[in-house]
Parts: C-alpha cells; structure tokens; sequence
C-alpha cells in the first residue's frame, strides 16, 4: 500500500466512524444528567401528580401528643 491510499482509507474511516457516532440515538448519563435520545419527541411522557408538601403528618401529630401527654403528666 502506498501513503495515499493509507490516507484515504484513514480519512474514510474516520468520517465513517464519526457519522455513525452523531447518528446514533442512545440515551447518555452525563454528570448525572440524563440526556435525551434523538425520538425525545416521539416519547411517552410520565406525570407524576404532586403529592402532599409535608411527607408526614401522622408522625408529627404522634409527636405534638405526646409532648402534650408528657406535658400534663408533669404537673
């Protein structure tokens, strides 16, 4: 093989490689961040209702009572 045709196949390779690289649609975790795939559009989107702003109610009133409990048993 001569130097030119290393070349050309070197060049071909390369721009080959690097069109299937940025034709690619795969979903990428980068830096925590999940990117999009190139269908992003053509995805079913999830919803997830709010829920409530405080996680535990139950918990905190248990809590107010028995303090107040302990409170009264005080005295």
């Amino acid at each position: 093989m001569n130097l030119r045709t290393t070349v050309t196949t070197f060049v071909a390779a390369t721009t080959l490689l690097t069109l299937l690289t940025a034709t690619t649609g795969c979903q990428v975790s980068l830096n925590g961040q999940t990117l999009p795939s190139p269908y992003y559009l053509q995805d079913d989107v999830q919803y997830f209702p709010a829920g409530p702003e405080f996680k535990l109610p139950r918990e905190a009133a248990a809590l107010r009572a028995a303090k107040a409990e302990e409170k009264l048993n005080q005295r």
